[in-house]
């Protein structure tokens, strides 16, 4: 059975400074120890909130609102918007937000390439390796702080509710530790997973278990223990929570 829920996506930043944090999500840490379509994308739109939140002061009064404007371009005002492929980065931890900010900038992380998606250089190639290299530690923390203070909005999304059930289960069991409340906290700096979208989680788990992205030494048994329909079962179950 297919369901829909919540289903917005994030923008990524205009040409030059950040696309956001289009690879911030994953279905792990890796810095901390059968119904009918509720929705059409139209619906979907409108549950991100219109109005775009203030800068905050403390970037502005640095100068650096303009850093910060530069990643709406794909991941939106408020780090939530409809793109399939882009995750939803508001309410992240500031913590787990620079830390992968400064792992895209040394290449610690696997950098897709992408197309910015709106602004002076919509349909441009690039990737977060590029945009990262060009952030300094204070513009790092500024973008932390702003998208760590906006509120996550759960993506809209097909998911199967058999294999969600299942999920449940595994998260408990193996998950829960690192990913407390469904995977829901900010507070477990571990990116959200609850209502994130799951074709990215499933790019991520594939990441992790290629070895192409650094995996906590607490995850790395749990996951490699996972076989495919498990793994399947897991992204479900997040992509399930609202």
């Amino acid at each position: 059975m297919k369901y829909q829920n919540n289903f917005c996506g994030l923008q990524m930043r205009a040409y030059g400074t950040l696309i956001g944090m289009l690879f911030a999500s994953a279905i792990y840490a890796e810095d901390l120890p059968s119904g009918e379509v509720v929705a059409s994308g139209a619906e979907a739109v409108s549950a991100v909130p219109a109005a775009a939140p203030a800068v905050p002061a403390t970037v502005a009064a640095g100068g650096s609102a303009q850093l910060v404007e530069s990643c709406f371009a794909c991941h939106g005002t408020n780090g939530n918007n409809t793109e399939a492929d882009v995750p939803n980065i508001a309410s992240y931890s500031a913590f787990y937000l620079t830390g992968s900010l400064k792992k895209f900038k040394e290449k610690l992380r696997p950098c897709v390439e992408t197309e910015i998606r709106s602004g002076d250089k919509k349909g441009s190639k690039t990737d977060m390796c590029q945009i990262a290299a060009g952030l300094s530690d204070s513009d790092i923390a500024q973008l932390g702080d702003y998208f760590a203070a906006q509120t996550f909005v759960p993506a809209l999304q097909t998911f199967d509710a058999e294999l969600a059930n299942k999920g449940k289960v595994i998260q408990e069991k193996k998950c829960s530790t690192c990913h407390d409340k469904d995977g829901a906290l900010p507070g477990d700096n571990a990116g959200i997973l609850a209502g994130q979208k799951i074709d990215y989680l499933r790019q991520q788990v594939k990441f992790f278990k290629e070895g192409k992205r650094p995996m906590h030494k607490r995850m790395k048994p749990k996951l490699e223990a996972l076989d495919e329909s498990e793994v399947e079962a897991v992204v479900n179950f997040f992509a399930s929570k609202v």
